[in-house]
């Protein structure tokens, strides 16, 4: 079984554009909505997550490739999970994921992208994720909203 999960209606475009053909769900924003919307999904599910994230460096309107999947806790002293997510897109663009529970507003982090459901659906303990992440804001709520209002 294949599946892509996305956590607004908004982000349903994007997810048909690169993997059509394959059922959409739409689970809400965050780890209490991930946790819902998949915890009776069998574990070989094929899971394409495709949303919105945020980066410090790269352009809007970016679509990334993610290759690893890790939590955004930078004030932690101890090491968290790391996920591995095998591409398969032949998009050039290729990105490790910070997953937190808040909006990121600020980062030095260099060449990767925040979002707040990719390393829960990996916690999750699917056997095979994959995720595209379109670049909505450079670390701003106000160019999030607008992405998001369609503007």
């Amino acid at each position: 079984m294949q599946l892509v999960l996305i956590a607004e209606e908004q982000e349903r475009t994007l997810a048909e554009k690169y993997f059509p053909g394959i059922e959409v769900l739409v689970t809400g924003v965050g780890a209490l909505n991930i946790m819902r919307a998949t915890r009776n999904l069998p574990l070989d599910t094929e899971i394409f997550n495709v949303g919105y994230a945020g980066s410090s460096n790269f352009s809007i309107g970016t679509v990334v490739e993610v290759k690893e999947s890790r939590l955004n806790h930078p004030n932690v002293e101890y090491s968290e999970p790391e996920f591995v997510l095998e591409c398969v897109t032949d998009l050039p663009v290729k990105a490790v994921c910070y997953t937190g529970v808040d909006f990121c507003l600020q980062s030095d982090y260099r060449d990767c992208v925040f979002d707040m459901e990719l390393a829960f659906i990996c916690g999750m303990g699917f056997k095979q994720v994959h995720a595209l992440k379109y670049v909505s804001d450079n670390l701003s709520l106000h160019e999030y909203r607008k992405v998001g209002a369609g503007v």
